[in-house]
C-alpha cells in the first residue's frame, strides 16, 4: 500500500509513519518541513502548504489511502490562520482524493468538536454539536469533520477519528506545556471536583488509525462516521497532570482556583490580547478554563466494535515510557 501522511513529521503523524513503514507499506509525507528522522526510514518527503491545492493534488498522486493528519492546534490565533489550514486544507485533501482516484480517508478530527463547556461523562458518538464555540480549533476542524463525512461515498470511503488528549514519548504540545508550566509554578488546579478524563497514548492512538484505514470500504461499518479513542481509563484530570509531572520529576500542582474566577480570568485575558495585539497565547481563555474544570471522558464500545481497537499500552506503562524518553532527552 502506498499512504500519504500529512503531518508525516508531527507527533502523531511520526508514529502513523513508524507503524506504516514497519509492516512494509510505501509512505509519502506531506508537511510543511522536510524532517531528517522520516529520511532515515525511507519516507518520501513533499514540503507544501495544505491551502495550496495544485500542491496537495499532486502530493496525492499514485497513492492508495490518505491519513490527513494535519492541522493547526491550539487555543489562541486567528480564526483565518485555523480556517485555511483546517477547512480549505481539508477541502483540498479531499478534492486531491478525488482527483487521483484515492478510495480511502481516515481524518484526524478531535472530540473538541462536540465540547459545549460542560461534563461529557461516557459520551457516545450521538453527542451533537454544539451551537457555539469558544476556540477557533474546535469550530474550524468541526467544520471539517463535517465535510469529511458528508463526502462519503461509494468512491470515496472517508472516517473521521477522535483521539482525546495525545500524549506520551516525542509530544511537543500537550506534554511540554504541562511540563513548563509545572517548572515555572504557573500550575493551578481548577476548582475542587475529581472531574475525569480519558486520554489516549500516541501509540495507541497511531494504531486506530491504521485499523480504520484497513477496514474502510464503500459500505463498510466505519464509513462516513466519526469515532472516539482513547485509552478507556477515565482517572481524575489532576491525577493525570500530576502523574505527567512526577515523569519529569517536578513537584504535583497543590493551589487551586475557582472555575469562575479561572473562566473570568480567561474573559479578560482574551480581551487584553485582542486590544492590544499581543503576540502569544494568553495565559488563560475561557475555553481553557471550562475544559480544565469539566469531566470529559468517551464510551469508546463503538470502535472496538467497528474498527477492532483495543488500546494496548496502558497510562502506567504509557508514563513509564514517558519517564525513560525524558531520561534520555534530558528534560528530567
Amino acid at each position: 500500500m502506498r499512504a500519504l501522511v500529512t503531518g508525516g513529521g508531527g507527533f502523531l503523524g511520526g508514529v502513523i509513519v513508524r507503524m506504516l513503514r514497519e509492516r512494509g507499506d510505501e509512505v509519502r509525507s506531506f508537511s510543511r518541513a522536510a524532517y531528517p528522522a522520516l529520511a532515515v526510514q525511507g519516507v518520501e518527503q513533499i514540503q507544501g502548504d495544505l491551502s495550496d491545492r495544485a500542491a496537495v493534488i499532486a502530493a496525492a498522486k499514485g497513492c492508495d489511502i490518505c491519513f490527513h493528519v494535519a492541522a493547526k492546534a491550539g487555543i489562541w490565533g486567528s480564526y483565518d490562520s485555523f480556517y485555511r489550514a483546517n477547512v480549505t486544507g481539508t477541502a483540498n485533501i479531499l478534492e486531491a482524493c478525488r482527483a487521483n482516484g484515492i478510495k480511502r480517508l481516515v481524518y484526524t478530527s478531535s472530540p473538541s468538536v462536540v465540547f459545549d463547556g460542560g461534563d461529557v461523562q461516557g459520551g457516545d458518538e450521538s453527542i451533537p454539536y454544539p451551537a457555539r464555540y469558544e476556540a477557533a480549533y474546535p469550530r474550524t476542524k468541526a467544520l471539517a469533520e463535517q465535510m469529511v463525512l458528508a463526502a462519503n461515498s461509494p468512491i470515496l470511503s472517508t472516517v473521521a477519528l477522535r483521539p482525546h488528549l495525545i500524549w506520551g514519548p516525542g509530544d511537543n504540545h500537550l506534554v511540554p506545556r504541562i511540563l513548563a508550566k509545572g517548572r515555572a509554578g504557573k500550575l493551578r488546579r481548577i476548582g475542587e471536583r475529581p472531574n475525569l478524563v480519558d486520554t489516549v497514548y500516541v501509540d495507541n492512538a497511531a494504531r486506530a488509525h491504521l485499523q480504520a484505514g484497513d477496514c474502510l470500504a464503500a459500505g463498510s461499518p466505519p464509513a462516513g462516521k466519526a469515532y472516539f479513542i482513547s485509552n478507556g481509563q477515565p482517572i481524575p484530570l489532576w491525577e493525570m497532570v500530576n502523574r505527567i509531572l512526577a515523569a519529569a520529576n517536578i513537584p504535583p500542582v497543590t493551589r487551586s482556583i475557582s472555575p469562575r474566577l479561572a473562566y473570568t480570568i480567561g474573559c479578560i485575558c482574551e480581551g487584553v490580547w485582542r486590544m492590544l495585539h499581543l503576540s502569544g497565547e494568553p495565559p488563560m481563555t475561557r475555553f481553557v478554563a471550562h475544559e480544565l474544570a469539566s469531566s470529559h471522558w468517551f464510551d469508546i464500545s463503538a470502535a472496538r466494535r467497528d474498527l477492532g481497537y483495543n488500546p494496548e499500552i496502558s497510562i502506567d506503562e504509557g508514563l513509564l515510557r514517558l519517564r525513560e524518553w525524558l531520561q534520555r532527552s534530558g528534560q528530567n
